[in-house]
C-alpha cells in the first residue's frame, strides 16, 4: 500500500478539507474524505496516548480507520463508496471533520464526571458505527458479491466453503444495530449480563422488563461490547421479532441481512429451521451469537426451534415476557433516583444537561414522577426539552390534580399498553391486571384478598385456582412481580395463602388509565383517591347522579376526616377501603349497597386504625367475604357474626385487645361462616369459644399469632372443618383432646409451633386426615400409638428431628410418604427470640 505504519495516508493529501462543497467534482469528494479521515486518525493516535479513560474505544476507532484503508487506496473503490446520493456524501465528510473534536476532547473529560464520561463514550461508539455503516458496502465486498450471486439451489454449504476460505475462518457482516446518543444505568447491568451469558451452561439467556425499561438498549450494547466482540467477532446475529414472526420468516431475514443471501424462499418452517443448522454447523469451531429482540409469548417455541445443539452458540433474547422454560432470565430493573434523573436532565436541558432556569425541586418531582422507567423519562423529557418553568410547573400540577401521565404521552402509552393488550385472549388475566388499580401504590398486595374479589365477581373458583394462574401469567408478562411466601403451599389449604403482589406504580397507573376512559357513571371499575377532604368534584356538588360501577375503591389518606357525602351505587358487588388515618368512620352510604358481595378495608397508616360505625354493615345481606386488615377491633364486630350470608372472614394484622372474647354465635341464627382466618393478630391470646359454634365452618386459620395460648377446649364440634391451619403459633402449648372428633379435617399445619410438646392420645382419631405439617415441632419427643389409625394418611411435612419419630410407623402407614424439609435454624431461632421478649 502507498501508506507506512507511521504515516497511513499519503502526505501530498491537504491537511485541510474543502470547506465549500457546492460545485466540485466527485474526485474532490475523494480529496476531502481521505483528508478528514487523515486528520481523524492522527487525533486518534493523539489521544489513545494521552488518555486512559477512553483507550478501548479509541483502539477499537483506529482499527476501524486501518481498515478503511484499502477502501481509500483501492483501484476504484472509494468511487463506488462514494456512488451514491451527494448530499448524504456531504453530510458524512462533515460529520468525520467535526468528530475530530470529539476524540479531541477525551483527554478533557475529568475521571469523577461520570455522566460526562457516559455520553462521550456514547458519541465514540457512535462515530466507530457510522464509519462502519458508511463503508460497510465496500468492506463486506470480497464476501457478500459473491454471496448474492449464490442462491439456496447452489447449495448453502457451497456459499460457506466459498467464505471460510478466508485467513482467520468465516466473517460476515452481523447488522447489529447502533447504540443511543446516551445510555444511562446500564453499565453494570451489563457486566452482570455479560457474565451470566459467558457461562457455558446457558445456551440461552433471556432479558426480560416491562416495556421501555432498555431491554433492547442493553442487549445492542452487548453486541457492541469489546470483550463480547472479542469472543464472536463478527459472528452476531440481530434479528427484531415482531409478534405474528414465523420461524421461517426470521431464518430468511438472518440469510438475507447477514448471510447476504437473497434468493432464500422456505416453503415450510421445518426446511428453514434445517437449513440454518446446517449453516451454523458448517461455520466450525468459531462462537455464534444470536440476538432474538422483542419477542412475545406466542414465539416462545421459535426460540426451541432455534435451540441447536451447536458448540459455542448462544442465544440471546429480549422480551417483556418470562421464559422461564428455555434458559436463564436476567431480570432488568429500573433506574435508580440518580441515574433517573442523569437521562431526564439529558433529554430536557440539551446543554450538558444543566438546568438553570428550572428549580431543582421541580427536577426532583418529575423525576419522581416517572417511576425509574426509561422510556418514561425520555418521552418526558424530551416533551420538556428547553420548555420554561411555567411548563414544567404546569404539567406537574394536571398530575396533581388527577391527570394521567399517559393523557400527553402516547408512544409512552402504546408501549406500555401492548403488553395488556395482548392478553385479548385471556380475558379473565386482563380483569385481574386492571383490578389492581384499586390498591395503593408502593404497597404489598395479598393474593388472597384479590381472590376474594375475584370469586365473586367473576364467578370463579372458591379455592382461587383461577386467580393464582392469572397471576402467574401476568408475572411472566412481567405485569406485576408475584412473591410466593410459603413454596410449600398445598392445593389443600388453597392456592392463594401467604402469597402476595407487587406492582410497578407506573403499571398501575396504566390499570387506572385503562379502567377510567369511559363517563364517570358508565365506568365497570371506579377508583377514587381522596387527599385530605377535598373529595372529587363531581360527587360532591351534589348532583351525583347513580353509578354503574360494579367495583369501587375509595382510597384516602392520613388527613382525612371521615366526612363523607352522599353516593348512589347500587351495583356495586365489590368495595375496598384503603385508608391511612389513625380514626375512620364507615361511609354511610354503604348500608344502600344492596348488591355488595366482597368488602376489603385496609388500613396502610403506622397504627391499626380505629373503626367506627362497623354496624353499618349488618345491613348488607348479601356481603359474602369481609377482609379486615391492620384494624382495632372494637365489641362492635359482634355484628359480623350476624350477617346469615357471610362465607368467609379475614382479619389480618389486627389489634384485637378483648373484642373476640365477648363474640358470641346465636344458636337461632345459624352462621353460614364457612372461612375463618386470623393472621398475624400479634395480641390474641385466647380464640373465642363462640367459634365451635360455627356450624359449617370448613376452614379455620390462625397463624403467626405467637401470644395465642389456648385454642377453645370445644374446638371438636366443627363436625364439618376440613382444613385447620396454626402455622406458626409459637405459644401454643397443646391441642385440644376433642380434637379426635374433627373426622371430616383432611388438613392440619401446626409447623413452627414451638411450644407443643404432646399430641392428643386420640390423635389417630382424626381418621380423615391426609395431610400433615409439622416442621419446626422441635418439643415433640413422641408420637401417640394411635397414630396408626391413621390409614388414610399421605403426606407428613417435617424436620429431620421428627421424621425418625414417624419412621416407626410406617410399616402400619402403607401410603404415608415423609417429606423432610430444610430446617432454617435460624428462623427458628429468631421465633424463639420474639417469644421470649415480646
Amino acid at each position: 500500500m502507498a501508506n507506512s505504519a507511521t504515516e497511513p495516508f499519503p502526505r501530498d493529501i491537504q491537511k485541510n478539507p474543502l470547506r465549500n462543497l457546492e460545485m466540485v467534482t466527485k474526485n474532490a469528494y475523494e480529496v476531502a474524505l481521505q483528508a478528514v479521515l487523515l486528520e481523524l486518525l492522527k487525533a486518534v493516535a493523539s489521544e489513545t496516548k494521552r488518555t486512559a479513560k477512553f483507550r478501548t474505544l479509541l483502539k477499537r476507532l483506529d482499527k476501524t480507520l486501518r481498515n478503511i484503508e484499502q477502501v481509500l487506496y483501492g483501484n476504484g473503490r472509494l468511487a463506488r463508496v462514494l456512488d451514491r446520493p451527494e448530499k448524504e456524501t456531504k453530510l458524512f465528510i462533515f460529520y468525520v471533520e467535526n468528530a475530530k473534536e470529539v476524540v479531541l476532547k477525551c483527554s478533557r473529560i475529568k475521571c469523577w464526571n461520570v455522566y460526562k464520561k457516559f455520553v462521550h463514550a456514547n458519541k465514540l461508539i457512535r462515530l466507530d458505527n457510522e464509519l462502519l455503516r458508511f463503508f460497510q458496502v465496500e468492506l463486506q465486498d470480497n464476501v457478500s458479491t459473491r454471496l448474492r450471486n449464490l442462491s439456496l439451489e447452489d447449495g448453502v454449504g457451497q456459499v460457506l466453503s466459498i467464505v471460510t476460505k478466508r485467513a482467520g475462518g468465516f466473517s460476515i457482516s452481523s447488522s447489529v444495530p447502533g447504540l443511543p446518543d446516551v445510555i444511562v444505568g446500564l453499565d453494570f447491568h451489563l457486566e452482570e449480563l455479560k457474565r451470566m451469558l459467558l457461562k457455558e451452561d446457558n445456551k440461552v439467556v433471556t432479558v426480560s422488563a416491562p416495556g421501555g425499561c432498555g431491554k433492547t438498549t442493553l442487549a445492542k450494547m452487548l453486541c457492541h461490547d469489546s470483550e463480547i466482540k472479542g469472543i464472536f467477532g463478527d459472528n452476531i446475529f440481530y434479528v427484531t421479532v415482531s409478534r405474528t414472526t414465523s420461524l421461517k420468516t426470521v431464518v430468511q431475514n438472518l440469510f438475507r441481512h447477514h448471510l447476504h443471501v437473497n434468493k432464500c424462499e422456505f416453503q415450510t418452517d421445518e426446511e428453514a429451521k434445517n437449513e440454518l443448522q446446517k449453516t451454523l454447523r458448517q461455520m466450525g469451531s468459531q462462537k455464534i451469537l444470536l440476538v432474538l429482540d422483542d419477542v412475545w409469548s406466542e414465539s416462545e417455541s421459535l426460540i426451541e426451534d432455534l435451540k441447536f445443539p451447536i458448540p459455542g452458540y448462544t442465544i440471546l433474547v429480549t422480551s417483556r415476557f418470562l421464559f422461564s422454560r428455555v434458559g436463564s432470565t436476567y431480570e432488568l430493573s429500573l433506574l435508580n433516583d440518580e441515574d433517573a434523573r442523569t437521562l431526564l436532565c439529558h433529554l430536557a436541558f440539551p446543554c450538558d444537561g444543566i438546568h438553570i432556569n428550572v428549580p431543582d425541586d421541580i427536577v426532583s418531582k418529575m423525576v419522581k414522577c416517572c417511576k425509574g422507567f426509561p422510556l418514561a423519562l425520555t418521552v418526558i423529557g424530551a416533551s420538556l426539552r428547553n420548555q420554561d418553568v411555567l411548563k414544567w410547573s404546569t404539567t406537574l400540577q394536571k398530575w396533581s390534580e388527577g391527570h394521567s401521565i399517559f393523557d400527553s404521552n402516547d408512544q409512552l402509552l402504546l408501549s406500555l399498553q401492548a403488553s395488556v393488550d395482548a392478553l385479548k385472549d385471556l380475558p379473565l388475566a386482563r380483569d385481574c391486571f386492571l383490578d389492581l388499580g384499586s390498591f395503593p401504590e408502593d404497597e404489598k398486595i395479598s393474593a388472597s384478598a384479590l381472590m376474594d374479589m375475584r370469586v365473586e365477581l367473576h364467578n370463579l373458583d372458591k379455592e382461587g385456582m383461577y386467580t393464582i394462574e392469572n397471576l402467574v401469567e401476568l408475572s411472566s408478562r412481567n405485569l406485576l412481580s408475584l412473591v410466593l411466601a410459603r413454596k410449600d403451599a398445598s392445593e389443600l389449604e388453597g392456592y392463594c395463602n401467604e402469597h402476595y403482589v407487587t406492582q410497578h406504580d407506573l403499571l398501575r397507573e396504566l390499570a387506572i388509565y385503562l379502567s377510567s376512559q369511559e363517563p364517570i357513571g358508565k365506568r365497570k371499575r371506579l377508583f377514587i383517591e381522596i387527599h385530605g377532604n377535598d373529595i372529587p368534584a363531581w360527587w360532591s356538588e351534589g348532583t351525583q347522579q347513580p353509578i354503574d360501577a360494579r367495583f369501587l375503591s375509595i382510597s384516602t389518606d392520613e388527613t382525612f376526616s371521615s366526612v363523607w357525602y352522599d353516593l348512589k351505587a347500587p351495583e356495586v358487588q365489590a368495595l375496598v377501603l384503603n385508608i391511612r388515618s389513625k380514626r375512620y368512620t364507615l361511609p354511610p352510604f354503604i348500608e344502600k349497597f344492596n348488591e355488595l358481595k366482597v368488602l376489603n378495608i385496609t388500613s396502610y397508616g403506622i397504627y391499626p386504625t380505629e373503626l367506627h360505625e362497623l354496624p353499618l354493615i349488618s345491613s348488607l345481606s348479601n356481603l359474602r367475604r369481609l377482609r379486615l386488615e391492620h384494624i382495632s377491633l372494637s365489641p362492635s364486630i359482634q355484628s359480623i357474626f350476624e350477617l346469615k350470608n357471610l362465607q368467609k372472614l379475614s382479619l389480618i394484622l389486627c389489634e384485637s385487645g378483648n373484642a373476640l372474647e365477648s363474640c358470641t354465635v346465636d344458636p337461632s341464627m345459624p352462621s353460614n361462616l364457612i372461612e375463618l382466618e386470623i393472621e398475624s393478630c400479634y395480641d390474641l391470646k385466647e380464640v373465642p369459644a363462640g367459634i365451635c359454634s360455627l356450624a359449617h365452618l370448613e376452614k379455620l386459620s390462625i397463624t403467626n399469632c405467637h401470644e395465642l395460648e389456648a385454642l377453645p377446649k370445644g374446638l371438636g364440634s366443627l363436625s364439618n372443618l376440613e382444613i385447620l391451619r396454626l402455622h406458626s403459633c409459637t405459644r401454643l402449648t397443646e391441642l385440644p383432646e376433642s380434637i379426635e372428633y374433627l373426622h371430616s379435617l383432611i388438613f392440619l399445619d401446626i409447623s413452627d409451633c414451638l411450644s407443643i410438646n404432646s399430641l392428643p392420645d386420640q390423635f389417630g382419631e382424626l381418621i380423615g386426615l391426609r395431610v400433615l405439617k409439622m416442621s419446626g415441632c422441635h418439643g415433640l419427643e413422641e408420637l401417640p400409638d394411635s397414630v396408626t389409625k391413621l390409614t388414610l394418611l399421605e403426606n407428613v411435612i417435617c424436620d429431620e428431628e421428627t421424621s425418625y419419630l414417624w419412621s416407626y410407623y410406617e410399616s402400619d402407614l402403607c401410603d404415608l410418604k415423609i417429606n423432610v424439609v430444610e430446617d432454617d435454624r435460624l428462623a427458628n431461632f429468631m421465633k424463639i427470640v420474639g417469644k421470649l421478649f415480646e
